[in-house]
Parts: structure tokens; C-alpha cells; sequence
């Protein structure tokens, strides 16, 4: 049985991102309804629309789901104390230091994912004994690693490294075929989320989907360097941070232009030129807006079709190199 499907008790090998602004329960009830994980964002709410939002999951699906928590966050102790009295049993932790909770949540029997983006930090964690590291490269929406590693290589990397640690891919998968690549790379599942935060589940406003539907692969940047590189959308406000780092603004001086609530101003209330518009590269390779369920028939179908490309009887098939050798 996958290792990821086994750890989660999920059907399929694939966990929703935990999304600001885009990873409320619809989604989440919604994936995991699909058969996969679904997360909650804690990140984007306070502690009690958490507990609000828990309780809504749990009464639409029975199924396994998470809750995502930065562990920056000014409210992530109020967060986990929040999921641990509402009894949640798979927490994602990010932005920081696993060994802080890992081991009481551990206690309370919890299952713990950890994000990163290096082998080293992915060595680390397995120190701190989570049960899965999800490892996302750059390609990926949002905030991201200031190592700038690709998904591509940052995967084999940390698979490397991990001795026994499931490992969960992510940063740049949208499609059944970048899950089978993730899978020939040595990671055991994926994350997905920008081809999740664009679908009809999702709580991001209409006008911020329909706007990236129309995106190519130069629609978005890693901007916000010297504060957290982010993965921004080009709009007006991407133009005003690019123009604002050229001239040489202090940190307080960019803090104060994003703001506190600029994300949300852009992803969930729909204002895309002046928001802050966080999505992934893979945005270029969605031209519709599906719900949960279409997307992850078509991950299935994708995914499938294209590990038979590669299986000998097909007519396409990849030859190994000592096939090829010894055709000479």
C-alpha cells in the first residue's frame, strides 16, 4: 500500500495545500470526499473561524482531513491548542522549527507533516520525528524557500537524505503527469495547490479564478526577496513592489506597503489589480475552473495515461539503457 495512503488512511496519494485565503472547508471536505486530503489554511483565520471551520468539515465528510499551520504565525500555539480540543488528527506545520510541537502533538496522537525546502531542513525533521515531510519547490504560489531550489532537483535531494520519512512532493503540480514525475523523482504522494485553489470549492473570489485561468507561464514572479520570497501574480501591486525593491525600501517600508490584509484584499475579496495575488507557475497549464471532484478524476485519468506511455507494451514506450545498448 502507498506509504502516504497508509499513513493518512486516504485513497489517493494526494493532499490539498493548505492555501491563505483559498483552503476553507469546502475544499477541504471536498478532497477528501474525492478521496484524497483535504486542509484547512489556519494561517488566514483566527482561532476561533478555525474551530468554526473544523466543525464544518467534520459534519460534511467522515473522511480523514488536516489543518495547515505557519508556525511564525502569532496564533499558532492558539491554533494547535484549537485543533487539538477539536480533535484533529493530521496537522501540516510550516515556517518553522518542527521540533517545537512535533513531539506533543505526537502525544496527543497526531499524525505531523512538516514543509521545506532543503534536504537539510528535511534531514532535520526526520530528527524531530515527524511522519511525512512534504518538500516544495519554488515553482510553487506564495511563500517560498530563499534557496530558489526547483522541484526538480530539490526532490531527489531530500528523497537522498530521508531515511525511512515518507516524503510528500510539491511547487509546480497541477497534472496526473507532474504526480508520476513526482513519483519517478522518489516522492511517495503530491501536494497540489494552485490547481486546487481554482476550483469551485475553493474560497478564493470568482474574479481572482477567472484571472488566472488566463495566465501563462511568465504571469508570475518571486518577489519580496528580502522580507519572504513570495511567488506573485503581475499586477499593479507586483509593479509597485518591483519599483519599491529597484530603489532600495527598507523592510518597514515594504511591510507597510503589503499591509495586513492585501491578500486577502486580493484573493479572497477579488481586487487584482491593487491585491496581492499568490499563485504557482503551474497556473499556466489551467484553462478552466472544475470542481474538486472533476479535478481529481482528471489528476486519476492523467496520471494513468501517462505511466501506460511509458510501459512496454505501448507503442511509445521509454526503453532502458541497456535495451538501447544492446540494440547497437
Amino acid at each position: 500500500m502507498n506509504p502516504i495512503c497508509k499513513l493518512f488512511g486516504i485513497k489517493l496519494p494526494i493532499i490539498q495545500g493548505g492555501m491563505a485565503w483559498c483552503s476553507g472547508w469546502r475544499l477541504a471536505s471536498a478532497v477528501s470526499e474525492a478521496g484524497g486530503l483535504g486542509l484547512l489554511s489556519a494561517g488566514s483565520m483566527t482561532p476561533d473561524l478555525l474551530r468554526e471551520q473544523i466543525r464544518k468539515v467534520k459534519s460534511a465528510t467522515r473522511r480523514p482531513f488536516g489543518v495547515n499551520i505557519p508556525l511564525m504565525n502569532p496564533n499558532a500555539e492558539n491554533y494547535i491548542k484549537v485543533c487539538l480540543e477539536e480533535h484533529v488528527k493530521i496537522i501540516f506545520t510550516s515556517a518553522g522549527n518542527p521540533k517545537k510541537w512535533t513531539a506533543r502533538l505526537k502525544d496527543a496522537g497526531v499524525k505531523v507533516a512538516h514543509v521545506v525546502a532543503s534536504a537539510r531542513f528535511a534531514a532535520k525533521c526526520e530528527e524531530a520525528g515527524v511522519d511525512a515531510v512534504v518538500a516544495e519547490g519554488f515553482e510553487a504560489g506564495g511563500h517560498n524557500g530563499k534557496e530558489e531550489l526547483t522541484t526538480m532537483c530539490l526532490i531527489p535531494a531530500v528523497r537522498r537524505v530521508l531515511k525511512s520519512t515518507p516524503l510528500i512532493a510539491a511547487g509546480g503540480i497541477a497534472t496526473g503527469e507532474a504526480w508520476l514525475a513526482a513519483e519517478a523523482l522518489g516522492a511517495d504522494g503530491v501536494q497540489i495547490g494552485t490547481a486546487f485553489a481554482i476550483t469551485q470549492e475553493s474560497s478564493a473570489h470568482d474574479d481572482f479564478k477567472r484571472l488566472c485561468v488566463t495566465l501563462d507561464e511568465s504571469s508570475t514572479m518571486l518577489s519580496l526577496k528580502q522580507l519572504s520570497p513570495t511567488r506573485l501574480v503581475k499586477n499593479r501591486f507586483y509593479e509597485e513592489v518591483v519599483e519599491a525593491e529597484r530603489r532600495g525600501a527598507s523592510n518597514e517600508e515594504m511591510l507597510e506597503m503589503i499591509g495586513f490584509g492585501r491578500a486577502r484584499r486580493g484573493m479572497l475579496e477579488g481586487d487584482i489589480e491593487n491585491g496581492e495575488l499568490e499563485i504557482g507557475q503551474a497556473v499556466a497549464l489551467i484553462d478552466d475552473i472544475p470542481t474538486v471532484a472533476e479535478l481529481m478524476r482528471r489528476l486519476v485519468a492523467d496520471h494513468d495515461k501517462a505511466l501506460s506511455r511509458l510501459s512496454p507494451t505501448h507503442g511509445h514506450s521509454i526503453h532502458s539503457t541497456k535495451a538501447l545498448v544492446e540494440a547497437e
